[in-house]
């Protein structure tokens, strides 16, 4: 049996990498602490299946040391005030795959003879919010009554994505890795990033986050876009992050969102704290996060009161249970973007695309997925 050489280093750096530890994983592969300790050497195919289970690029585990892998796009993230070093594979992983697809649909707008979008990098971040806010609003069709009559979060969300997407900017709402269940995305790594392009703009929300925090964030995104700026974000509507502008970004966020004239005039400074959150988050369908920086806006909370306030709202959040998120959100659909997934399909129809390629694209690998999505997509019948 063929056995093949790789440094101890490599392995530990690979299983740091994807969030385990050497202990954990032998549960799994009960040869790798013989291994790590140099004792024995993996077979070609054990080293394959530690590669999928770290989610490691195979090559890499034959390289002398590990490899530098920062993330492919502009990180705005921070933790602490201190900007968040070692990205997930996770994280690379979608990041590497959203690019991918926005460089396929780049092309075929091209093909399609598409116009530049007027509206990516319509805006500067010297532009004053409220007028900002108000050109993205007319621009997307986003009525806030139309929003406060929704009955619940995700079908205030799916609104809200629909008439980005209506527009021409690419949506991909997914909690894992492609289609890949088990490979989750971790909220508090990364809430979202945007991939700025006159042709093919895309927005990645993060969907393993609540569906308040997901308006947010794509709220945020769409004014990186509006900015023509490609961002990774984590996007939390807090006093301010330490960039420029992720300050301005989550500002616009929030006056798109909840407009503070509006909201000065619905806010009820003498009702209890909580009382006040759950109904104004119900009534602009946002978060109650946003609902206490809308506070703060409108000078109802300063300083340490403001703060204890939204850390003890953020414990209680992250205390709730996330659920599943809805059917809406596990749609191959959602996952890719409905005017990527439409144009995929499309090119595939008309024979421009190869089967092949569009399951790739797409994420599956059977033929009775491709017809099911076409046919939620109103393709085939």
């Amino acid at each position: 049996m063929t056995r093949v050489t790789v440094r101890p280093t490599m392995l530990r750096w690979a299983c740091e990498r994807a969030g385990f530890d050497i202990d954990s994983l032998s549960q799994r592969i009960p040869q790798l602490p013989a291994w790590e300790r140099g004792e024995k050497q993996p077979t070609f195919k054990q080293l394959e299946a530690f590669a999928r289970a770290t989610s490691t690029p195979f090559g890499y585990l034959f390289l002398p040391e590990p490899p530098e892998e920062p993330v492919p796009i502009p990180d705005f993230r921070t933790m602490r005030d201190a900007r968040v070093r070692r990205p997930s594979p996770d994280l690379l992983d979608i990041v590497y795959l959203c690019q991918h697809r926005q460089d396929w649909y780049r092309d075929f707008a091209r093909v399609e003879g598409e116009e530049p979008l007027p509206f990516v990098g319509a805006a500067n971040v010297n532009d004053d919010v409220v007028g900002a806010a108000v050109a993205i609003r007319e621009a997307l069709g986003f009525d806030l009554d139309a929003r406060r009559r929704m009955p619940t979060w995700t079908d205030a969300l799916r609104w809200f994505i629909g008439q980005a997407d209506a527009l021409g900017v690419l949506v991909m709402v997914s909690g894992v890795v492609g289609s890949n269940n088990r490979r989750k995305l971790d909220p508090t790594e990364f809430r979202g990033f945007a991939l700025s392009d006159p042709l093919a703009p895309l927005v990645f929300v993060n969907g393993a986050d609540t569906k308040a925090a997901q308006m947010f964030t794509l709220a945020h995104e769409l004014a990186h876009i509006w900015l023509g700026q490609t961002a990774l974000s984590d996007s939390q509507p807090a006093e301010a992050p330490a960039p420029a502008v992720e300050r301005w970004c989550n500002r616009m966020a929030a006056e798109l969102l909840v407009p503070l004239e509006t909201f000065r005039a619905e806010y009820d400074r003498r009702a209890e704290l909580g009382t006040e959150l759950d109904r104004l988050a119900k009534r602009f369908k946002v978060s109650t996060l946003v609902i206490l920086r809308r506070i703060h806006d409108a000078g109802g909370l300063r300083g340490d009161t403001y703060w204890r306030a939204y850390n003890e709202e953020l414990a209680r959040l992250r205390a709730l249970p996330t659920g599943s998120g809805g059917d809406f959100y596990l749609t191959l659909g959602a996952r890719a973007g409905k005017r990527f997934a439409r144009a995929v399909v499309a090119s595939t129809l008309e024979g421009r695309s190869s089967f092949t390629e569009s399951f790739r694209l797409l994420g599956f690998k059977k033929m009775s997925t491709f017809d099911e999505l076409g046919r939620s997509l109103g393709m085939l019948f």
